[in-house]
């Protein structure tokens, strides 16, 4: 990881500090601003983009949707909201989670405290006055009691360092920095470096307009339809009148929606029947098959009945069975990558105009002006190249602000040997600071949206109950950073989750210490614990008065 150097910031802005500065401006930073306003508090949130969403703002590649159905995948602070609200279809698309997330702004009245086109440069920790200085990119400079960090784990963009990459002389376009013109590929030769989330949800859509489309794949990913289809009256009827049973098992869940696993082992059932729980999850579509049954994630042997079922589906999408063998994963059992969720991404190997490159057998070798040379001589003649190639996930983002510390310790310093939290909200030396959906929490693997409301309005009753004591600094004291690392270290080796060279463990990124980042435990146990230790009076964290 690379270390910062410690800067002098600019001379704050005004005399009276704000109570709370929030970075990012996604479901948690817009929450943030909301929740923290209504308590009574003075609040700024800075923002990079020219708009709010967060990563919505800016994945607008062909294709984009949630994996998360839209009913589920949205606020649940306001009933009002939830009720008047209605979406277009089971899971939605990029314009309509935007469209959304730009209506709540709206309707709570938080764009005037929202800084747009502003990037927070640095964040420093002043001693003697016992608060944050934050600057920007645009030279201003705040101070502020606490600091939330909505970065969101998935919002800097991983461009791969391959040789020549900057020499292509077409269009290149990574699927998380989507222009927001209408991009036309029609008639044109196009590759998709990765087949990731974003490049199987792309594909499919490139395909249709490309005269022909080459895919390089590294390594294949397990992807299960979407099943989605458009929302009836009576579909949003139904669920508007179930809200309140919908949100409670959602935050009693592993993942943050309300779809419970089987009861039994998926060793304990017979083939029959284990065949028939199957076709249900596989009918709800997406990422939600990976929650069949409950030993999917601790049982290889369970695992694999799960494997081999979708084996056998995919298998019988695709007509040529030596492309088939190519986009079956072998190298990590199903789900410990997250699954995607598609609409037709297997049967676009059926078209004429689509190509599979398995880079496994010939990588990459450079990219030049044309095209890409591959290990076998073959050079694949392009006019356009689409980057589908992930984020720096879950502390990229941090990584990129200068944020410095009691002692003038960088938190850069401070993860160098891997993210370090407790309960994946505060953090050793960085008093006031609280970092939301990111490490030590369970992050991508739960719905973001509840779990952004987790976090926020545990962070809100933290800042009242200190208060209340009198105090004015909450930082975590360093037995209890190391026991949730710990703890979250456990958790991850007792399952299969560690067995995938996946973007949970940095792997992704070339450098990078190889430590799972999420808690595994589940969504409603890690609140369980988190709403405990506020219960108990914030037992792990220290005060000053």
């Amino acid at each position: 990881m690379t270390e910062q150097v410690t800067t002098p910031v600019a001379e704050p802005t005004g005399s009276t500090p704000l109570d709370a500065v929030v970075v990012g401006a996604g479901f948690a930073g817009i929450y943030s601003l909301y929740r923290l306003r209504k308590d009574g508090l003075s609040v700024r949130v800075f923002e990079a983009a020219a708009g709010v969403g967060g990563v919505w703002y800016w994945n607008r590649y062909p294709g984009a949707r949630c994996d998360v159905e839209s009913v589920d995948y949205s606020y649940s602070f306001d009933e009002d909201l939830q009720q008047e609200w209605n979406w277009k279809e089971k899971y939605a698309t990029q314009p309509e989670i935007l469209a959304y997330m730009e209506h709540v702004v709206e309707r709570f009245d938080l764009a005037k405290d929202i800084t747009l086109n502003t990037r927070v440069t640095d964040i420093v920790f002043d001693e003697d006055a016992q608060l944050w200085a934050v600057t920007t990119d645009t030279g201003e400079s705040v101070r502020a009691r606490f600091v939330v960090l909505g970065l969101g784990p998935l919002s800097n963009s991983n461009i791969p360092n391959i040789p020549g990459i900057h020499d292509f002389a077409g269009p290149m376009l990574h699927t998380g920095q989507w222009p927001h013109e209408p991009v036309d590929f029609t008639g044109q030769r196009v590759g998709v470096i990765g087949t990731g989330s974003s490049g199987i949800q792309s594909i499919p859509e490139i395909a249709k307009q490309a005269a022909k489309l080459t895919v390089f794949q590294r390594t294949p990913n397990f992807s299960v339809p979407a099943g989605n289809r458009p929302l009836t009256d009576e579909d949003r009827a139904a669920q508007k009148a179930d809200y309140a049973e919908r949100r409670r098992l959602s935050r009693l869940s592993g993942g943050g929606s309300p779809h419970e696993t089987h009861l039994k082992s998926a060793l304990e059932v017979s083939d029959e029947e284990r065949r028939a729980v199957y076709e249900e999850w596989w009918r709800k579509g997406g990422v939600l098959f990976s929650k069949a049954f409950p030993d999917q994630f601790t049982s290889i042997e369970a695992n694999d009945t799960a494997r081999d079922f979708w084996v056998e589906k995919v298998r019988a999408k695709v007509d040529d069975p030596k492309i088939a063998e190519l986009l079956i994963p072998t190298s990590h059992p199903i789900g410990t990558k997250r699954i995607c969720t598609d609409s037709g991404y297997f049967e676009t190997f059926n078209r004429d105009n689509v190509e599979l490159v398995n880079l496994r057998e010939s990588p990459i070798e450079r990219i030049d002006a044309t095209g890409v040379v591959t290990a076998d001589g073959r050079h694949h003649d392009l006019d356009a190249l689409v980057l589908a190639t992930g984020y720096d996930a879950m502390t990229g983002s941090v990584k990129k602000i200068n944020i410095v510390g009691r002692g003038g310790k960088t938190l850069n310093e401070e993860w160098s040997g891997g993210a370090r939290t407790y309960l994946g909200l505060g953090i050793e030396g960085f008093p006031n600071l609280f970092n939301l959906t990111g490490p030590g929490s369970p992050s991508v693997l739960a719905n973001m949206v509840l779990h952004s409301e987790l976090h926020v309005d545990w962070v809100a009753t933290a800042i009242a109950d200190l208060a209340d004591r009198g105090a004015v600094l909450m930082e975590p004291t360093h037995d209890a950073v190391e026991g949730w690392v710990e703890e979250c270290r456990k958790r991850a080796e007792g399952s299969l989750m560690v067995k995938a060279d996946s973007w949970y463990l940095g792997a992704n990124i070339p450098g990078r210490p190889r430590v799972f980042m999420p808690f595994v435990g589940g969504f409603g146990v890690y609140g369980e614990i988190i709403n405990k230790v506020a219960a108990d009076g914030y037992p792990g964290f220290a005060f000053s008065e």
